[in-house]
């Protein structure tokens, strides 16, 4: 099946809730989530690894320990996190590459990398191992495949930007994937109670036949 954009943003919201992550990091990651789809990347299939690691268990240990070297942590980052400081410290950019050390899922991090590149009016390169992607914030061109997790990340300014990627308008995510996110969202809602059935829709306990 697919979905709007708008549809996937808003379960990639609800689940990263659901994961435990506080509402700013959930829409955050929603908008990553979406901003990935809209390059035609699976950003349904990168926010359910992510979620799937159960980073929220200890937060602390998936943070990096500083920003003035190379960002690392106690044991793996989580991409979100680390996709919200790349977020707020893009101004640093300017002055040397980010370096990140032993990242899960570093797809999520194209799209905070498109933010820090829109805020400073540039072209930002993201790079691990033979993988590399370009972004001036709107735009994303792609070479060769990202791996799952990387011990090794790095950030910089790049220069032109070719062959971006073809904008897309809805999202054919990852079935399994997809079910992922949907059952994690699921933690979201309230279960109901016997007030809440009075007082929802339906007869409840009258009879009006």
């Amino acid at each position: 099946m697919n979905f709007s954009l708008n549809e996937i943003e808003a379960t990639a919201k609800r689940a990263t809730r659901g994961a435990g992550y506080a509402w700013g990091i959930a829409e955050d990651a929603a908008k990553a989530t979406r901003w990935l789809c809209s390059q035609g990347v699976d950003g349904v299939v990168e926010l359910a690894r992510v979620l799937e690691r159960e980073f929220t268990g200890s937060l602390d240990d998936h943070v990096p320990a500083g920003l003035y070297c190379d960002w690392d942590g106690g044991k793996d980052l989580c991409p979100l996190t680390v996709g919200v400081l790349l977020s707020d410290c893009s101004h640093m950019l300017l002055t040397g590459p980010f370096r990140i050390r032993q990242v899960a899922s570093p797809m999520m991090l194209l799209p905070f990398a498109a933010h820090a590149a829109r805020s400073q009016n540039v072209v930002a390169i993201v790079t691990t191992g033979d993988f590399s992607a370009a972004t001036d914030g709107a735009r994303l061109a792609l070479r060769n495949d990202c791996p799952d997790w990387a011990d090794h990340v790095e950030v910089a300014l790049g220069d032109i930007l070719t062959e971006p990627c073809s904008p897309q308008t809805r999202a054919t995510p990852d079935p399994i994937a997809w079910k992922i996110l949907n059952r994690i969202a699921h933690r979201t809602y309230a279960p109901a109670t016997e007030e809440s059935r009075l007082l929802g829709a339906g007869a409840g306990l009258s009879d009006n036949d």
